[in-house]
């Protein structure tokens, strides 16, 4: 999960920013800030891995600005220049801005620059998930949770060896850290796609392989549904009749 932070008072530049990057869901919205101290302070607590900043604005001296930030942040850190104009673009390059954006802003360079992103910094699978119970602190191999159900403030995670093993978190807290083969299809339920062996339309539910348990599937997910469905499927489906 890639996370980022815009650095602007323009509550539209803002909002277009967010709305582009809700199509991408390796991508968090940590937080806006609006000043020096609001955005030092979000950095130094969330680490972002892209940050937007309206470089002429906002902060007095935002090249330096920068520049301070790079101490703390991670090294594959990029920044995001918003301007109006082109002026400071030499500065930028040197100061080593990822991606300059003129306003008004479009959605395509928006859009460009988190692909961009994205081609630059592929996300690393992480293959293992720690539970953290007090002072344990278990670790599981994601390829082997068949998938994941909620009770109330506790998540459960069933495996495919047949044992479950709860947690004190809730399923928002997991459905942010898992791999993209994980998929919410339920207020209550995420499902490791890879063991799906078949999905039902008529009963709303999905068979697992090595559990005698169906996973329930809603229409608020549908696009999550169809998402697995259309990946799974390595050919068109055919009907039998």
């Amino acid at each position: 999960m890639n996370k980022y932070l815009v650095i602007e008072t323009e509550e539209y530049v803002i909002n277009k920013i967010k709305n582009v990057f809700d199509d991408f869901p390796e991508y968090r919205c940590i937080g806006y800030a609006h000043d020096y101290s609001e955005s030092m302070d979000i950095i130094l607590k969330e680490m972002p891995d892209l940050i937007f900043l309206n470089i002429d604005t906002i902060i007095d001296r935002p090249f330096s600005f920068v520049n301070e930030v790079k101490q703390y942040l991670k090294k594959d850190s990029e920044f995001i220049a918003i301007s109006s104009s082109k002026e400071k673009t030499y500065e930028a390059i040197k100061t080593g801005f990822f991606d300059y954006l003129l306003n008004p802003i479009a959605d395509l360079e928006i859009r460009k620059a988190a692909l961009k992103f994205k081609k630059k910094h592929p996300i690393k699978i992480n293959k293992t998930i720690c539970l953290k119970s007090y002072k344990d602190y278990q670790y599981l191999n994601t390829d082997e949770i068949l998938f994941l159900r909620a009770d109330n403030n506790t998540t459960d995670f069933y495996m495919n060896n047949g044992e479950t093993i709860s947690a004190f978190k809730t399923l928002k807290t997991f459905e942010n850290l898992l791999p993209k083969n994980f998929l919410r299809i339920h207020k209550s339920y995420i499902v490791n796609k890879n063991h799906v062996s078949k999905v039902s339309y008529s009963t709303l539910n999905c068979t697992i392989k090595k559990s005698s348990q169906n996973v329930p599937f809603t229409k608020t997910y549908i696009n999550n549904v169809e998402y697995m469905i259309s990946t799974l499927s390595q050919s068109p489906a055919l009907r039998l009749n």
